[in-house]
């Protein structure tokens, strides 16, 4: 049974960072993409980071580039997003997805439940 669990999120001021991971057991993690994605309340759910198998290309959101990271580490099974000068616009929960299709994972691929992410002003 493939699980990916997220931790990390919280409530943090302005201008401040977190640290996101997501944990992935019953899969063979290093043969899958992974995404992190945010949903905000009364909207879509939309792509943060991606990050290939290897972890040699990444994709990024306009409104994150030079403010998030995404890496992975194969050894751990896990995917972490680094956030730093965080804004009140990025509060939203954020999902990671795994992905043995495409670098970008969709709707019919392995999601965690979330970890909610709230930034003060």
């Amino acid at each position: 049974q493939v699980q990916l669990v997220e931790s990390g999120g919280g409530l943090v001021q302005a201008g401040g960072s977190l640290r996101l991971s997501c944990a992935a057991s019953g899969l063979t993690f290093s043969r899958y993409a992974m995404g992190w994605f945010r949903q905000a309340p009364g909207k879509e759910r939309r792509l943060v980071a991606a990050i290939t198998t290897s972890g040699t290309m990444t994709r990024y959101a306009d409104s994150v580039k030079g403010r998030f990271t995404i890496f992975r580490d194969n050894a751990k099974n896990t995917v972490y997003l680094q956030m730093n000068s965080l804004k009140p616009e990025d509060t939203a929960v954020y999902f990671c997805a795994a992905s043995d299709s495409r670098m970008v994972p969709a709707e019919n691929d392995y999601w965690g439940q979330g970890t909610q992410v709230t930034v003060s002003a």
